[in-house]
């Protein structure tokens, strides 16, 4: 029987929740906001609320329990130097989570999951910005053939 068990397995092995966790956290905290199922949403929301709430306090100690929990610098230093600031007259619930209908594949209840007072910009962290003076190389070749 599974009497007063904190939280879902997730139909995961432990290694596979705790590297699904870690993975999702740091896409939390590089993006601001993610889309995924509803259950794994739950099971992240406390998770990120706590390293927000670690990230508040400025010791060596928790800055060394952030990197071995996320095991990424850029994220641990994102928590230390921007999102515990944003957050410092807050006492908790940084993040909300956004109901998103159904996937099509397999009806799986979808779900946003953000920060509060989130950084629009923070979404578009990886996408390359367009050079309007920059030619594509095809058309470089043209001009090379024309002349």
């Amino acid at each position: 029987m599974r009497h007063g068990l904190a939280n879902k397995k997730l139909n995961r092995t432990s290694e596979h929740r705790k590297a699904l966790l870690k993975n999702m956290l740091n896409s939390l905290i590089k993006y601001e906001q993610i889309k995924t199922t509803l259950p794994k949403a739950k099971f992240l929301k406390p998770q990120a609320d706590k390293i927000i709430t670690l990230g508040k306090k400025e010791t060596l100690q928790t800055t060394k329990m952030l990197v071995s929990k996320l095991q990424d610098i850029k994220s641990a230093n994102k928590v230390k130097k921007t999102l515990s600031k944003r957050y410092q007259d807050r006492k908790g619930g940084y993040t909300r989570i956004i109901k998103a209908g159904f996937r099509y594949g397999d009806n799986a209840p979808m779900a946003i999951i953000e920060f509060v007072d989130r950084d629009v910009e923070a979404k578009r962290v990886d996408k390359p910005k367009k050079d309007t003076n920059k030619e594509s190389p095809k058309t470089e070749e043209k001009k090379q053939a024309t002349v």
